[in-house]
């Protein structure tokens, strides 16, 4: 089986990906202030919205990596949102909300870059061996 080198990505595609990541980070932070606000109406919100993104982001891209760039920078900032500061403060309380969001939006990453467009060869639409 013959494969094409790997070209090194172009400065749009690594700026695009950089974007979706800070994207994902901002989903986060909203979708926890969101979730917790008006449960249960919130929680699906914001796991709609990730979904969202992670999802447009596969889609946009042409490749699973849209959905894995956002989905780090998500899970990223949520993870440095469930420590606590000196000051006792925390966003993110313990009840089963904040559990459903955490385990909730992991999931949703991973289908949708499950679920995303991965390369297909190019050439004609055909079947081998005609």
């Amino acid at each position: 089986m013959l494969t094409q080198p790997l070209s090194p990505p172009s400065a749009v595609r690594i700026v695009v990906h950089l974007g979706l990541f800070v994207l994902g980070a901002v989903v986060a932070v909203a979708g926890a202030l969101v979730q917790s606000g008006w449960f249960p109406g919130g929680l699906l919100l914001a796991l709609a919205g990730a979904a969202g993104l992670f999802l447009g982001g596969s889609r946009a891209t042409g490749g699973r990596a849209g959905a894995v760039a956002p989905a780090a920078g998500w899970m990223i900032a949520v993870v440095l949102l469930t420590a606590s500061r000196p000051e006792g403060d925390f966003l993110f309380a313990a009840g089963a909300g904040s559990y459903l969001f955490l385990l909730g939006g992991m999931a949703v990453a991973v289908m949708c870059a499950t679920l995303g467009q991965g390369r297909q060869p190019g050439g004609a639409a055909a079947r081998l061996g005609k």
